[in-house]
């Protein structure tokens, strides 16, 4: 039998309970009043199910705050998952592939975790907030797998996505803008330090752009009066909002990785050989297999045996057109693999990427590469043929991200 919505509000109503309402389409950040005043672009995405801006303005006055000033970016939209209890140390070191007891409270580590599989799942960054609670912070939804890891322990899952707002605050004038603003205390933070400044406000030194940087972390009901306090102090600083299009060329400049484009998540794909191990992205500095058992342990000691299938590496590429998408050749014939991120690096004056390589190429094979590329002139698709080269990671680095304190700027 078929019930209408109206009975089904009715039946809720007459037993005394209120029917949930459930938001249609994208959802707004606890930012996001302030961010659509902002808006002359008026170009969003979706993110998490939230809608937040591609670009403000224009991608490269953004993207030129960020190496010149300061910018703040919405980071609410991640996932932020708390695990406490008396076994929380052991749940997170089940849970991701590196030794969290190597992370001591008031400390931020980066970290992946993997399937039974050794396939990568996500990344993210895991935070420790006292000797027996973590919040982890990562761009899928985890609660779930997060459940099955703390399977018989003494341990409780939070998610306080919705209920934590979160700022990133990246650029040169950063630190004298939080000084401005009365929160200057963060001066005695070190990269990937953190420390509750304030009474409700949780400051990390971490970011994604390979600057001096922090990112801010507050109840939802306090977003507003932390952005109109920033806001405030921001003037002499040069403070702007950005949005993704922006950060994404100063993460690709600083080497990070990004889910979802440079790699899939092992949940994402239907077929499982579209999966990655960590050593296949680069991040087998992150596999600690003298910690004692985690998530897919068995199967990337076989991997660490066998060699990697593929190879993420950083590329130069020749010329000024971004290699998006394209091919990557071994003489110009044979296929070695592809471009899963690239742009045009304005302060490194460098067209840089980053490429997946089928093995050998990338492990004993780096030379003789070249992509493919086609740019779309007035209507008319022009292909051109130009040399990559493998490169070290970061392009991009500035003593002033690691400064302790910060000069003032």
């Amino acid at each position: 039998m078929t019930v209408s919505r109206e009975t089904a509000v009715a039946d809720f109503t007459a037993r005394g309970r209120a029917p949930a309402a459930v938001p249609l389409g994208l959802i707004a950040t606890p930012f996001s009043a302030r961010l659509r005043a902002l808006s002359i672009a008026n170009r969003w995405n979706g993110w998490a199910g939230y809608a937040t801006p591609a670009v403000l303005n224009s991608v490269e006055s953004e993207y030129f705050a960020i190496r010149n000033q300061a910018t703040l970016f919405d980071l609410s939209p991640m996932y932020k998952y708390q695990v406490s209890g008396a076994d929380a140390v052991r749940v997170v070191n089940r849970l991701v592939t590196r030794d969290v007891t190597q992370i001591q409270p008031g400390r931020v580590g980066y970290a992946v975790w993997c399937d039974e599989n050794g396939m990568v799942i996500d990344d993210g960054t895991v935070f420790r907030l006292g000797a027996n609670e973590f919040r982890i912070c990562c761009q899928e939804s985890q609660y779930s797998w997060l459940h099955q890891a703390a399977w018989g322990f003494d341990a409780e899952i939070g998610d306080e996505s919705e209920q934590l707002a979160a700022l990133a605050l990246q650029g040169p004038t950063s630190f004298s803008l939080l000084t401005a603003a009365g929160l200057g205390a963060c001066a005695k933070l070190k990269p990937f330090d953190l420390a509750e400044i304030e009474p409700g406000i949780l400051i990390s030194r971490t970011g994604f752009t390979g600057d001096l940087g922090y990112e801010l972390w507050a109840d939802s009901a306090q977003a507003l009066s932390l952005w109109d306090r920033l806001w405030a102090a921001g003037g002499n600083y040069g403070l702007r909002a950005i949005g993704s299009d922006a950060l994404n060329v100063a993460r690709i400049e600083a080497g990070f990785i990004a889910t979802g484009v440079d790699f899939k998540s092992i949940h994402h794909v239907v077929r499982p050989t579209r999966g990655r191990t960590p050593f296949e992205l680069g991040l087998g500095r992150l596999v600690d297999f003298d910690k004692g058992h985690f998530n897919g342990r068995r199967a990337l000691l076989q991997s660490r045996r066998t060699g990697n299938r593929y190879t993420l590496v950083s590329l130069d590429v020749d010329g000024a057109k971004p290699a998006t998408d394209a091919l990557i050749y071994y003489r110009n014939k044979k296929i070695a693999g592809h471009i899963t991120s690239a742009v045009w690096s304005p302060t490194t004056k460098r067209n840089i990427a980053f490429g997946e390589l089928k093995a050998p190429y990338g492990v004993s094979r780096n030379d003789h590469l070249s992509v493919e590329i086609y740019v779309n002139k007035e209507g008319k698709w022009e292909r051109l043929k130009t040399r990559v080269r493998i490169v070290e990671r970061p392009l991009f680095k500035n003593a002033r991200s690691r400064a302790t304190p910060p000069r003032p700027f």
